[in-house]
C-alpha cells in the first residue's frame, strides 16, 4: 500500500501526464488532418515523421505511469506511422477514420483515469491483473503480405461502443525497440523543434483565477486611499481656515487678557498667564499643521505606489490568463471533418485570427456556442455536393471562422457559410406553430424581426429531430452563453448565398464599463456593451399601443417598461411620476426594450463579483460590484430583464387558456414489437403524464390510428408485417393523419437510415444506442 506522500506524488504525476498526453493528441490529430489533405510528397513525409515521434513520446509517457491501455493503443498507432514512414504502405480513408477513433479512445481513457483511484506507484510493477493479461503482439509486416486486415481495421469493443473505456486495444505487430530512438530517424529542421531553453511552469487554472480575484480585491484599496487622502485635505483646509481666523482674533485676545496692574483700559482683572497659554496653543496648532501636511504627502506617495503595484500586478495576471484563440480553434478541423462525413457533405474550413488573445475564462464559455454554430452551418446551411452542383455552386462548401479585434477591450468572431441561408418563412411557421407569435403578427414581421426568432427556444427548421439538430435549443444556448459574458450575437442571411453569425465579446472578464442608474433610491449597474442608447423622454413622446406604453427610437417602436416594475420594487408616488423620465434602450439578439429609470448616475469601470454559491442564480441579477464609497451595487442581467419585461403578456395569454384544456392529457400511441421495449416506453410516457396505448407491429398501429385520436406516434422501425418507415409513409399519405407528429425510436443508426426517416416524413429520429428517457420526453414535449 502507498503512503500519503506516495499517493500525493502519483496524483501530481498523473495530472502532469494528462496535460502532456492532451498536447500529444492535439498534435497527432492536427497532423492527421493535414496529412489527409496534403498531396506534396515532401510535406507528407515531414507530417508522418512528426506524428510518429508524438506517438512514440506518448507511449513512453504512458508506460512511466502504468497506463497500459494507452500504451497499447499508442503502440498500434506507432506501428502504422512507422509503416507509412518506411513506405511499406500508403494511408487510405478507412485508416484515417480508424486512427481518429483510436485517438478518441485515448481521450476517453484519460477521462476515465482522472477520477480512478491509484493502482500502484508510478514506477512500480504492474498490477496482478495486468500480469495475468499480457499484451500479445502479432507480426506486422508478414500479416499484411499474407493479405490480413490492417491493424487499425481490427476495432476493439471499447472503440466500437460509445463512451466505453474499459477494453484494451490490441497491437498488430511486434513492438519496436522502445527505450532507444528508432534508427535512421531524420533530424527535425532547424527552428521546428520545441525550444528547451524557454522554461515554463504549469499551474492550476483555478489557482490563477483565485490569484486574479484576490488582486482585483486589492484594486479597492485605491479608491479607499483616495478617500483617506481627501479627508486629510479637508482637515488641512479646515485647519488653514482656523489659522486665518485665529490670526485676526489673536491681537484683540492678547489685549483683552493683559494683567490688571498694567493700567490698560478694557482688561480682565484676575486672569494671569492666559496670553502665554494661548500663544502655546497657537504653536501646537502650527506643529499639528506641519505634521498633517507631512501625513498628507506620505499618504499621497503611498497611494501612487500602491496604485502602480496593483495595476502592474493585475495587468500581469490578466496577461497570464490571456490565451491566443488558436488554442480554441484547433478543435474545429476535426469536428468539421466528422460532421461533414456523417452528413455526406464536402466542407472546407477556413480559420483566421487565431493570434488574437482573449481571457481564457471567456474562451471556455464561448467554445460550446461556437460548436453549435458550426454544427448548424453543416447540418442546416451547407448543401450536399449534388445539390450544390445543380445550383451552380462548387461541390465543396466553405465554412469560415474569423476573429478580429474591434477595440482594445472587444473582439468579434464571425462564423459564416456559403450554404442555403435561413428560410424566414419556415421560421415564421415554426414560431406560429409553437404559439410564440400569432399568424397576424407573423405577417407583420420584418425580415430582421423574423430572423431574430431563431434565438427563441423550441424554434427549428430542421425536417427531423436527431442527435445532431432539430431540437430548437442550439441558438438559444448560443445567445445565453454569449450574454453571460456580457457579449452580443447577431445574424445576417441571404437565400442561397449563406449565413453569418457575428459575436461581439469583451476581451477580459476582470472589469468592464457599466452605466449606473438609480431606481427607487437604489443604485444598479448595467453593462455598457448592452446599452444602445440613453435619453430623456417627455410625456408626449409616450404612446399607448395595444394597452402597452411605447416610444419611438431610430425608426422603431419599442416597448417602454419601468425598471422598478421589472425588479418588483415599491411603487412611486404621483409626484415622482411627473416630468420627463430617463430611459435606457437595452438590446440582446435584436430584441430592444426601453427601460425607464429615476436617475442616470453616469458611467464608470466596475469589477463584477459573484453572489456566492448560495445565490448562484438570481433572476435579473448577474452579480454585484463595490463602488469607491464602499456601497454594494447589484449588476443587472440584461437578458433576464428583457425576458421579465415580456412575461406579463405571456402570463395574460396563458390565463386565457381554459382550465379543462390544460388538464386534458395528451394521447400517445406506442408501436413496438418487443414486449420489453413496449413496456419500458409505456411506463416512461405514463409517468410523464401522457395517456398511452400500445400496438404490437406497424399494421396493428395503423389500424388503431384510423379508429382513435392520438396526439403523437412513437414507433420502432424494424417490425414484422409493416415496418416503421412504411407506417410513417402510410400516416403521411392519409388525409386525416397527415399532420400527426411521428417519432422513430430504432437501433438503425446509419446516415442512410436517418435520411430515409426524413424522406418518409418522421419528425424525430432517436437511436436506441444513445437512448435516454429525458431525451425522448424533451422531443415529445417540443412536438406536442
Amino acid at each position: 500500500l502507498m503512503n500519503s506522500k506516495e499517493k500525493e506524488f502519483l496524483k501530481k504525476l498523473l495530472a502532469a501526464f494528462k496535460i502532456e498526453a492532451e498536447e500529444h493528441i492535439r498534435t497527432i490529430t492536427a497532423g492527421l488532418l493535414e496529412l489527409e489533405k496534403e498531396r506534396r510528397t515532401e510535406q507528407r513525409d515531414s507530417l508522418v515523421e512528426t506524428i510518429f515521434r508524438e506517438a512514440h513520446s506518448l507511449k513512453g509517457a504512458a508506460r512511466s505511469v502504468n497506463m497500459t491501455e494507452i500504451e497499447t493503443v499508442c503502440q498500434a498507432l506507432e506501428s502504422v506511422f512507422h509503416d507509412w514512414k518506411e513506405g511499406n504502405k500508403a494511408p487510405d480513408v478507412r485508416e484515417f477514420d480508424s486512427l481518429h477513433r483510436r485517438l478518441d479512445t485515448i481521450s476517453q481513457l484519460l477521462l476515465a483515469q482522472e477520477n480512478a483511484p491509484p493502482r500502484g506507484t508510478a514506477a512500480g510493477p504492474p498490477s496482478p491483473q495486468q500480469e495475468s493479461e499480457p499484451v500479445k503482439p502479432q507480426a506486422g509486416g508478414a500479416s499484411r503480405k499474407a493479405g490480413k486486415r490492417p491493424a487499425l481495421e481490427k476495432e476493439t469493443r471499447a472503440e466500437r461502443k460509445a463512451g466505453t473505456t474499459a477494453e484494451k486495444a490490441r497491437p498488430d505487430r511486434e513492438p519496436a525497440a522502445e527505450e532507444a530512438e528508432p534508427p535512421n530517424r531524420p533530424r527535425i529542421p532547424a527552428g521546428k523543434e520545441k525550444s528547451v531553453l524557454q522554461e515554463t511552469v504549469r499551474i492550476q487554472a483555478a489557482e490563477l483565477d483565485s490569484l486574479l480575484r484576490q488582486t482585483e480585491e486589492l484594486s479597492f484599496i485605491k479608491p479607499e486611499l483616495d478617500q483617506y487622502l481627501g479627508s486629510l485635505r479637508e482637515t488641512s483646509e479646515s485647519l488653514e481656515l482656523w489659522k486665518k481666523q485665529w490670526s485676526q482674533a489673536a491681537p484683540q485676545l492678547k489685549q483683552l487678557f493683559q494683567p490688571a496692574d498694567s493700567g490698560s483700559a478694557g482688561t480682565v482683572p484676575g486672569v494671569s498667564g492666559l496670553p502665554e497659554v494661548l500663544e502655546n496653543n497657537f504653536e501646537h496648532f502650527k506643529l499639528l499643521e506641519t505634521r498633517l501636511a507631512g501625513l498628507e504627502k506620505s499618504v499621497e506617495a503611498d497611494r501612487r505606489t500602491v496604485s502602480a503595484m496593483v495595476d502592474t500586478l493585475l495587468a500581469g495576471l490578466k496577461n497570464t490568463l490571456m490565451s491566443p484563440c488558436s488554442s480554441m480553434l484547433e478543435i474545429f478541423p476535426k469536428i468539421v471533418r466528422e460532421l461533414s462525413r456523417d452528413q455526406g457533405k464536402q466542407v472546407e474550413l477556413q480559420l483566421r485570427g487565431g493570434e488574437v488573445e482573449i481571457d481564457r475564462r471567456i474562451m471556455e464559455q464561448i467554445k460550446e456556442p461556437l460548436i453549435h454554430l458550426v454544427r448548424n452551418s453543416i447540418d442546416h446551411g451547407i448543401e450536399k455536393p449534388e445539390l450544390r452542383e445543380r445550383l451552380n455552386k462548387p461541390s465543396l462548401g466553405r465554412l469560415t471562422m474569423a476573429i478580429n479585434q474591434l477595440k482594445s477591450n472587444q473582439i468579434e468572431i464571425l462564423v459564416s457559410d456559403d450554404g442555403a441561408g435561413i428560410d424566414l418563412e419556415k421560421i415564421k411557421k415554426a414560431a406560429v406553430k409553437k404559439g410564440i407569435i400569432s399568424e397576424k403578427e407573423a405577417r407583420r414581421l420584418t425580415d430582421q424581426e423574423a430572423l431574430a426568432l431563431i434565438f427563441e427556444s423550441n424554434i427549428s427548421t430542421s425536417a427531423i429531430i436527431t442527435d445532431i439538430s432539430g431540437r430548437g435549443l442550439g441558438l438559444t444556448i448560443v445567445r445565453e452563453k454569449v450574454e453571460k459574458v456580457s457579449g452580443s450575437v447577431a445574424v445576417e442571411t441571404s437565400p442561397n448565398a449563406g449565413t453569418t453569425f457575428r459575436l461581439v465579446l469583451p476581451i477580459t472578464l476582470a472589469s468592464f464599463r457599466a452605466v449606473l442608474v438609480k431606481v427607487n433610491g437604489q443604485p444598479f449597474a448595467i453593462p455598457t456593451m448592452q446599452v444602445l442608447q440613453s435619453r430623456k423622454i417627455n410625456k408626449e413622446e409616450v404612446k399607448t399601443v395595444e394597452n402597452r406604453e411605447t416610444i419611438s427610437a431610430n425608426g422603431y417602436t419599442l416597448p417602454l417598461v419601468r425598471l422598478a416594475d421589472v425588479l418588483e420594487l415599491r411603487e412611486r408616488s404621483e409626484e415622482e411620476r411627473s416630468g420627463p423620465v430617463s430611459a435606457l434602450i437595452l438590446g440582446t439578439a435584436d430584441k430592444l426594450v426601453a427601460f425607464s429609470v429615476d436617475q442616470l448616475l453616469g458611467e464608470q469601470e466596475i469589477l463584477l463579483k459573484s453572489l456566492g454559491s448560495q445565490l448562484s442564480r438570481v433572476r435579473n441579477i448577474t452579480g454585484a460590484t463595490i463602488l469607491g464609497s464602499g456601497q454594494v451595487v447589484p449588476v443587472l442581467n440584461v437578458s433576464d430583464l428583457i425576458k421579465s419585461a415580456r412575461q406579463a403578456t405571456a402570463a395574460q395569454s396563458e390565463a386565457l387558456i381554459p382550465a379543462a384544456e390544460k388538464a386534458k392529457k395528451k394521447s400517445i400511441l406506442v408501436v413496438e414489437d418487443s414486449i420489453t421495449a413496449r413496456m419500458l416506453l409505456k411506463n416512461i410516457l405514463e409517468s410523464a403524464g401522457y395517456a398511452v396505448k400500445t400496438a404490437v407491429d406497424g399494421l396493428d398501429g395503423f389500424t388503431q390510428l384510423r379508429t382513435a385520436d392520438f396526439d403523437l406516434l412513437v414507433s420502432d422501425v424494424d417490425m414484422p408485417r409493416l415496418n416503421g418507415f412504411d407506417l410513417t409513409s402510410k400516416v403521411r399519405g392519409d388525409r386525416k393523419l397527415a399532420d400527426l407528429p411521428v417519432v422513430l425510436v430504432t437501433a438503425l443508426d446509419s446516415r442512410a437510415d436517418r435520411e430515409r426517416g426524413i424522406d418518409v416524413g418522421a419528425n424525430a429520429y432517436i437511436v436506441k444506442s444513445t437512448f435516454d428517457q429525458s431525451n425522448l420526453l424533451e422531443v415529445i414535449q417540443r412536438l406536442i
